[in-house]
């Protein structure tokens, strides 16, 4: 499925199906709390994405999203940001569209001049990008492998992850 896609910048017109499509990509997911679609729409409403993409795919139909926003970093380093949500509808999950995304979401940060990029997340899935854990890196006590970061220009920061309001207001 992956080579049907096209990937461009959120437009006015999708955020709907975003807030749909996210609801329905996280509503059986064990770790979820359900606030994903929040977060999405408190980022949007702060002006705080640095990218939104969105997945295309046959017939304009939008497949999968994933938003980057800008985070802070206990040790000071400037040009971090952190993905996530990343969502795909359900029927279309394991078959790349989430791969896609985010891969092209990290080369338009990279080209952009960022230091790098954090998620809390699965290792397994996220070390095909080159994530990886650093026990120096931490996030309200989550276990440390979870906590996972992609270094585009060094050094790596060290400390605790800052992440945008809008993640504290949803929950």
């Amino acid at each position: 499925m992956a080579t049907q896609l096209s990937i461009r910048p959120e437009q006015p017109g999708d955020i709907g199906a975003i807030r749909a499509l996210t609801d329905a990509a996280f509503r059986n997911v064990e770790h979820s709390d359900q606030s994903e679609a929040a977060i999405v729409d408190g980022l949007r409403e702060a002006g705080a994405m640095t990218l939104s993409l969105v997945a295309v795919g046959p017939e304009d139909a939008i497949l999968g999203h994933v938003v980057f926003s800008p985070v802070s970093i206990e040790s000071g380093e400037a040009g971090w940001y952190g993905l996530g949500p990343v969502s795909v509808w359900p029927h279309c999950q394991r078959r790349g569209v989430g791969t896609a995304l985010i891969a092209e979401g990290l080369r338009r940060l990279e080209e952009r001049g960022a230091s790098g990029c954090v998620l809390l997340g699965d290792p397994a899935f996220y070390a095909r990008f080159g994530f990886a854990s650093d026990p120096a890196l931490t996030y309200r006590g989550l276990p440390v492998q979870y906590v996972q970061r992609l270094v585009m220009v060094p050094p790596a920061p060290m400390g605790e992850i800052a992440y945008h309001p809008a993640f504290e207001a949803a929950a």
